[in-house]
Formats: C-alpha cells, sequence, structure tokens
C-alpha cells in the first residue's frame, strides 16, 4: 500500500518557516493505528488525514500528534486547505467544509490569505498555581486564565514572552493539553504568544491556529478591537491576521508546500 503524504508551512509565505504539517489525503478512511503510525513517523506537531464525502467541497479531517489525536489543530487545516486546491483535488474557488471531532470547519481563499472558520474557545480567569510559577520559571506573570484544553499566561511585554525557558518537564506534568504564553504586541503586531504542550508529544508548536480562538476573544476584550494582528513569536514564527465574532474567530495565513513524497505502507 501506498499513501501519498505533502508537508506544508502553514503561517508563513516563505519556506522553512511558519508551522510545518504533514497532510495525507486517501479515498477512503485510513485505520486508526496506521494514522497514529504516520504521525508518529512524520514526527511533526501534526499530521492531518483527509478523505472526500459525498458533496464537492467536503472532507472528513483529523489530526495526530506523534503522540495522540487532538480535537482542533489551526496550522495542519490549513495546510489541508493549501494542499487540496494546490494539489488539484479542488478549484480554487470551491470553499472547503472539514467535518471534524470539534464539528464543521470551513476554509476559504481570501486574496493571498487562506481564511479558516473556527469555533471561539474563550477562557476564563483563573488563579496562577505555585506549580505554574515553577514551571514557567519564575516569569513575571500578568494574569492566568484557562478554558478545558489549555491554560493561558499573560506576560508584561513580547520580549518576555520571546525570552520565556519554561521548565517543559514540569508543563507536561500539569493538568493541560498545553499552555499559551502571551503579551500585548509591539508594532506592528496587536498581540504575540507562544504554545508550549509537552504532555501531547509538542514541546513548543511552532505556529498554533488553534490557541488563537482562546487568544483573540482575549485580546479583543483587552484591546476593545475585533481584528487584530498576531505574531507567534517561536524560533520559525508566524504571522496570523484575526477576526473574532461572539461564536466564531476567522484566522487568516499563508502556506508554502516544501515537500512531496510516498509512504509505503
Amino acid at each position: 500500500m501506498k499513501q501519498s503524504v505533502i508537508q506544508v508551512d502553514a503561517f508563513t509565505d516563505k519556506p522553512f518557516a511558519g508551522n510545518p504539517a504533514a497532510v495525507c489525503v486517501s479515498e477512503t478512511p485510513l485505520d486508526e493505528a496506521i494514522m497514529q503510525q504516520i504521525a508518529t513517523e512524520m514526527n511533526l506537531s501534526e499530521t492531518a488525514f483527509l478523505y472526500p464525502l459525498e458533496d464537492e467541497g467536503n472532507y472528513s479531517l483529523r489530526w495526530f500528534t506523534p503522540t495522540d489525536e487532538i480535537e482542533l489543530c489551526g496550522h495542519a487545516t490549513l495546510a489541508s486547505a493549501h494542499v487540496l486546491w494546490t494539489e488539484g483535488y479542488l478549484a480554487a474557488d470551491i470553499k472547503v467544509r472539514f467535518q471534524t471531532r470539534s464539528g464543521e470547519l470551513l476554509a476559504s481563499r481570501q486574496g493571498e490569505l487562506i481564511q479558516l472558520d473556527f469555533p471561539v474557545q474563550p477562557v476564563r480567569d483563573a488563579s496562577v498555581s505555585p506549580a505554574m510559577v515553577v514551571a514557567m520559571n519564575h516569569a513575571d506573570i500578568v494574569h492566568g486564565a484557562r478554558n478545558e484544553f489549555n491554560y493561558l499566561v499573560e506576560l508584561r511585554s513580547q520580549k518576555a514572552v520571546v525570552n520565556i525557558k519554561p521548565d517543559l518537564d514540569k508543563l507536561a506534568k500539569l493538568p493541560y493539553q498545553g499552555i499559551i504564553v502571551t503579551s500585548v504586541g509591539d508594532s506592528p503586531y496587536d498581540f504575540v504568544s507562544r504554545y508550549f504542550a509537552p504532555a501531547i508529544g509538542i514541546p513548543e508548536d511552532p505556529v498554533t491556529g488553534s490557541s488563537h480562538c482562546s487568544l483573540a476573544p482575549y485580546w479583543q476584550n483587552k484591546l476593545g478591537k475585533d481584528t487584530l494582528v498576531a505574531y507567534q513569536a517561536s524560533a520559525r514564527g508566524g504571522v496570523l491576521h484575526v477576526e473574532c465574532t461572539p461564536n466564531r474567530v476567522y484566522i487568516g495565513g499563508q502556506a508554502v508546500t516544501v515537500l512531496r513524497g510516498e509512504l509505503l505502507l
């Protein structure tokens, strides 16, 4: 059995930046164990698996880290839409409808950007535990918040976010899928962030679309702006254009194909 695999750098307009994702398009569903083995072999933060459903532009989509299947992934969704349009599966003017564990997600082309339509995942205020303070290496934490997936830590400045070096072993022991670290941004960015998820096999995710389902309403409330430009300040870096409505977050970014290959299963 052979399976095509395409690697895409998401949330960037140039190769070897943004967040890499592997995308596997098949005609029919793959076995769940095979999908996890492929994701482990690819060893990227996410590998996306999709196959067509009955209606044009309608696809099943699942995301796997090297160790787990996850509920929502932004950059691998953006990469999947990019592959469908650039590899000839769909015409460029067809909106993509992805059926996922987080419901139906939409992707469309908006000029040079691919725009994702995602559910809002707001956070609520939460106390900063001593274990969190230690895991964040005693960083100067301004505010803490959380939802069912992630814990959000606000720091005082973009420089503090860029320079933070959390203890990943201690982070992995906290009861959260991941930790979002954020601050108000320096011009031209409204806010910046980083995302650490060692508990699910991702020490640091280069650019995380799904975390912006929480970051967008958080900074919308703080800055009084519905439309924001965000920068994820990892070593690779990535730019996201976000718009927040009461129930949905629209996340825009670019993508670049960097590799085409074939898995021999």
